[in-house]
């Protein structure tokens, strides 16, 4: 008995010293840490296989030369002026492609025979490639900042409008019941149980907005521009510079990376209850 028990203690800390490894690691800064590992061994093996020889710099590129191409933009001063105007396009069309698309698609809460008798269209024009309308928007807008954020808004819009429609038609039946059997107006059904049911959704839908505003913008900027990190990529692209092809693309994921984090902390902000409820579901 007594030797049975000192046979389980060692494995019993061993197994406690496994779980606390990998709690540590399933921590917020854990998580960073090994996605940092992955970034710098991803980086060394690419410039390692360039520099062997085993890949075409010519047709790849390496991480010393795209990092030599930031540097030089950044000296210029060209890399934060075409940041800066992609970023200001996104934005603006993700913030106004979202606020039309989901005001809309909680206004069709009202009518259901209006929801029905536009839905055929609604799936129609979604199904359409929207970088198909590129070249319409630059005909009637013209070659300037309106023609990119009005792409932005066509990619933003439909997504918004769909997901706050499907959520508001989800909204608790049995609540909005409830609360009409006690006198209250549609108007008070709407702002008391449909907005609040379809927040999370139309928040949630701001992560891939964000994305789609850079689509956008990009797009927009590769039919015509003149500045941009669309118009950066296009013209390097067609010099066969691919090491500031490759530099623009990075300096995209980071700006996608830190637009999706400031989306994250204000979802953490105004729907607290969502990050608790996650914070206490079972980990297997």
């Amino acid at each position: 008995m007594t030797q049975s028990v000192s046979i389980d203690k060692p494995v019993a800390q061993q197994r406690a010293a496994k779980a606390r490894s990998r709690l540590a690691l399933d921590s917020g800064w854990g998580r960073a840490l090994l996605q940092l590992l992955a970034v710098i061994a991803f980086f060394a093996v690419w410039e390692g296989a360039a520099r062997a020889g085993w890949v075409s710099n010519f047709l790849v590129g390496s991480p010393s030369k795209i990092f030599a191409a930031l540097v030089r933009d950044m000296q210029s001063g060209q890399l934060f002026i075409d940041t800066g105007y992609t970023l200001f396009e996104a934005i603006l069309g993700f913030v106004c492609g979202t606020a039309v698309g989901s005001v809309c698609g909680l206004a069709l809460w009202y009518s259901p025979f209006v929801a029905r008798l536009i839905e055929p269209f609604i799936v129609a024009i979604n199904s359409v490639p929207k970088i198909a309308f590129a070249p319409i928007v630059i005909l009637w807008f013209g070659t300037g900042l309106v023609s990119k954020v009005a792409l932005a808004i066509s990619l933003t819009a439909i997504v918004a409008l769909i997901a706050a429609y499907e959520a508001a038609k989800d909204a608790d039946p049995d609540l909005q019941a409830l609360l009409v059997t006690l006198g209250a107006q549609k108007n008070d059904v709407f702002m008391k149980v449909v907005v609040p049911f379809t927040l999370p959704y139309v928040i949630s839908t701001f992560r891939i907005n964000v994305g789609f505003g850079l689509v956008g913008a990009v797009v927009g900027e590769f039919i015509s521009s003149e500045k941009g990190l669309g118009h950066m990529i296009f013209t390097a692209s067609s010099l066969y510079d691919l090491n500031t092809v490759w530099a623009g693309l990075f300096v995209l994921m980071a700006i996608g990376f830190v637009l999706y984090f400031l989306i994250d902390t204000i979802e953490r902000k105004l729907l607290p209850w969502r990050q608790a409820s996650n914070a206490s579901s079972l980990k297997v």
